[in-house]
């Protein structure tokens, strides 16, 4: 009877701890897969780099199918990465050896934020070989488009007939720090936008490329479509498709299709060959 007891005992404790571990190993996997939108929000200038609040928002799988991959129709491409102060010093070598042939560096957001990592991000794509070009991280609440175009402009934004520069970028995102739309009506967004673009084409001689999501395009500018036929787009997807335009474009000129959170920079895709990326930089 002891003997049966005894057996019986130990039958319980092991599945008792075979439970235990059950509960820790579930625990652990739900602890590692969690979704990159249920991250904390981002604290300063450093961490809002393009697709930063995209992710927050709008969630979607931290690291999209590869271009191709799903789209016949698309003929050719270049791979580009796009990178911030978040990720400090970056390996030009690296990236171009991994066939990385493009690159947009944050230069600037509001009118008070410089990258500090600027020049190595800069010129060092720019040493290796790479055509890159600079964008601007947009505070609508805090200036007009026009002083923000002029503090991008002196402080990395420029541009230059050398073959191996792009124009401009502004990121125009979910405001990292506060309400979505950054407290304009949508006519005072779409006035801010052309204030920013119109500024950067007289300063440059170019237009600048537009960051942006459709999402927050539909939410914080009602959709318009007046800057599709000026603006060369780049959008972002995490997805294996480039998905659904804003208004008034027909085609995307850069997918953003990764975001991985970054240490080594977001991925995208140009949308055409090597030459009418170079034919982008010269205008």
């Amino acid at each position: 009877m002891a003997v049966q007891r005894s057996r019986t005992v130990r039958r319980a404790l092991t599945a008792l701890i075979g439970t235990f571990a059950a509960l820790l190993t579930a625990s652990s996997t739900l602890t590692g897969t969690a979704s990159a939108a249920d991250r904390q929000p981002t604290t300063g200038p450093d961490d809002h780099w393009a697709g930063s609040q995209i992710l927050r928002h709008e969630g979607g799988a931290v690291r999209g199918g590869k271009p191709g991959d799903s789209e016949p129709s698309l003929l050719a491409s270049v791979e580009g990465v796009d990178v911030s102060g978040h990720q400090g010093n970056v390996p030009w070598s690296t990236l171009w050896n991994s066939g990385v042939r493009f690159a947009y560096v944050k230069a600037t957001e509001g009118t008070s934020y410089t990258n500090p990592y600027f020049a190595q991000q800069y010129n060092g794509s720019y040493n290796i070989g790479m055509i890159r070009g600079s964008y601007h991280f947009a505070l609508p609440n805090v200036s007009s488009g026009a002083s923000q175009a002029n503090y991008f402009v002196d402080h990395g934004g420029g541009w230059s007939r050398d073959g191996k520069t792009l124009p401009g970028a502004l990121d125009i995102e979910y405001n990292p720090y506060g309400s979505t739309c950054y407290g304009l009506s949508q006519a005072s967004m779409v006035n801010w936008l052309k204030d920013f673009s119109n500024t950067y084409r007289a300063r440059t001689g170019r237009d600048p490329v537009i960051y942006t999501s459709t999402s927050w395009w539909k939410t914080c500018t009602g959709n318009n479509g007046s800057f599709g036929s000026i603006n060369p787009l780049w959008i972002p997807r995490y997805g294996s498709s480039v998905g659904e335009l804003p208004a008034g474009w027909g085609f995307h000129t850069i997918w953003q299709y990764t975001s991985t959170g970054p240490t080594v920079g977001d991925h995208d895709s140009f949308n055409g060959a090597y030459d009418r990326l170079q034919a982008l930089a010269n205008g």
